[in-house]
């Protein structure tokens, strides 16, 4: 197993001087060395075969006693000083100050077919950032970090990557609820992989401390290696990256609404640089379509963090970047301007991808209230978003809402519901988008074709993952490569694979696990 070790995270950035692996503030610095933890009894769970493939690595590499020790942190690559990154950050809109990567640890960057990628541990053991934390994490937050990333991948949502799950073999103390319940649980480390990790909070830092000559070094580094697209000089170069995180972070927070995926902590420190998903714990997709839903317990009262304020805190995070930049730049007004623009953009990206989900290749002047009104119908009763969009593909512009309604009516929790006045409001929408259908050019089978290339059969639903992570935990990883493969193509019918083109079952509605998380989960 052989890298191309290419750093320049680390080769160009100023190093924290202390090499202690001691908590503490670090100051003028971008990152601290550090290395991973040995695990008592390594042992590998399950690898991506995609994105080995894409560093380089063959089945062979994978299955090789060398890629377990790397992967679980037991031994370094050659030529690797692993390091943890100093960052800051606003944790539910509150400055938390310094935070950094308390149990992430990167073991360097590597290039293959001229791309570069940095290979970071999750949960290899503590770091100056660690705080009062062990910076070690566990076997089911780990399952569910590993099979989401790889998942939105293949839905094409912007995002890190994962390349392994390995159990540590050593047990993890934690309190799953927060509640005073704290039991051992199986140790796991996931190799996530990204062309980078910088976050929004990786700039805060040095802006909080009024530290400009870092900043400076940051950015600069960070437009000349992630931001090929950016000519300018001087000043303006600081305002054209801006620009280019406001139009990544809005396509990143439009395609998770496409999928009906829910964030759960989007606080600055979660926000990548690239406009990347990032940070996957107590995440979700819909079940039932509800704006108000938050999957994070710590966020049930406030529900920051809830599926309809996405781009309204996304917004607002870039705000704080703005601010960060606004150090050396020294103008508000292009600031301004750009955080404008946002909201024109996300109302016209959103309509844009509201109407390829509903098939409408044509514009109308009327198709707005078709949308808007929509959103309320699907509130009426609760009704499962994923398979709603895909069963719409098949009403048929010649039928009538009755039938349309039959062919939707597998998308809704509980059918009985669906009379009186929410019977007369479905039909009622669905007649007008039956009429709005016949002004469109394609045949029924042409827009069904384009429907089920952005409305996906198949999401990794909490439930599932909660089955792949009890399954695991009693030693069988069977169940963590089915829905590895299942989600590999989420638009394709896989009829074999039906039974997970299902609404989220009674038994999944209230148990932990399988609907709300905590932060540590």
């Amino acid at each position: 197993m052989e890298f191309s070790i290419k750093n320049v995270f680390s080769a160009e950035l100023p190093a924290d001087p202390n090499r202690n692996n001691t908590r503490r503030q670090v100051m003028e610095s971008c990152f601290s060395y550090v290395s991973p933890r040995i695990p008592g009894q390594p042992s590998l769970v399950h690898a991506s075969d995609e994105m080995a493939k894409a560093l380089g690595l063959s089945e062979q590499d994978i299955a090789s006693p060398e890629f377990l020790k790397v992967f679980s942190g037991a031994s370094l690559l050659d030529g690797s000083d692993p390091y943890a990154m100093c960052y800051g950050g606003h944790q539910f809109g509150q400055w938390a100050g310094q935070l950094g990567d308390g149990r992430a640890i990167n073991l360097g960057e590597v290039e293959h077919d001229g791309k570069r990628w940095t290979l970071q541990l999750k949960g290899s053991g503590e770091t100056p950032y660690s705080r009062s934390a062990d910076g070690l994490a566990v076997l089911r937050s780990s399952v569910r970090e590993h099979l989401c990333s790889e998942a939105m991948y293949h839905l094409g949502v912007p995002t890190t990557r994962s390349l392994s799950l390995c159990l540590s073999g050593d047990e993890v103390l934690r309190d799953m609820l927060y509640n005073g319940n704290a039991a051992y649980e199986k140790g796991a480390i996931v190799c996530r992989v990204a062309p980078g990790f910088i976050r929004f909070g990786s700039f805060q830092i040095f802006a909080s401390r009024g530290d400009k000559e870092r900043l400076k070094q940051l950015s600069d580094f960070t437009i000349k290696h992630y931001f090929p697209e950016v000519k300018s000089t001087g000043t303006q170069s600081y305002l054209d990256f801006f620009n280019e995180v406001l139009n990544r972070t809005l396509n990143m927070v439009i395609e998770w609404e496409r999928v009906g995926f829910v964030h759960g902590v989007m606080n600055t420190d979660n926000m990548s640089i690239l406009g990347l998903t990032i940070d996957y714990g107590p995440y979700g997709w819909l079940e039932g379509f509800d704006p108000g839903w938050t999957p994070n317990t710590t966020d049930a009262q406030a529900k920051r963090y809830r599926f309809g304020n996405q781009a309204p805190v996304a917004l607002w995070n870039l705000y704080q970047l703005a601010n960060t930049l606004f150090i050396l730049v020294e103008d508000a007004k292009p600031f301004e301007e750009a955080l404008e623009r946002f909201k024109k953009d996300y109302a016209e990206q959103k309509f844009a991808m509201m109407r390829s989900k509903l098939g409408l290749a044509l514009e109308f002047e009327d198709d707005p209230v078709l949308i808007d009104r929509l959103e309320q119908v699907l509130q009426l009763t609760e009704t499962d978003m994923t398979i709603f969009y895909r069963a719409l593909a098949g009403v048929e512009k010649e039928r009538d809402a009755g039938a349309a309604l039959t062919v939707i009516k597998q998308a809704f929790y509980i059918p009985e519901e669906l009379d009186g006045e929410i019977h007369e409001q479905w039909t009622e929408w669905l007649e007008q988008y039956i009429t709005r259908l016949g002004r469109e050019d394609l045949s029924d089978q042409e827009r069904a074709s384009e429907m089920n290339l952005v409305n996906p059969k198949y999401v990794l639903r909490n439930y599932m993952a909660q089955l792949a992570i009890d399954a695991a935990d009693s030693g069988d990883y069977g169940l963590i490569d089915d829905l590895y493969q299942l989600l590999k193509q989420p638009y394709a019918e896989q009829i074999e694979k039906e039974k997970w083109f299902a609404k989220r079952p009674d038994w999944a509605r209230h148990r932990v696990g399988c609907s709300m998380l905590s932060c540590s989960s």
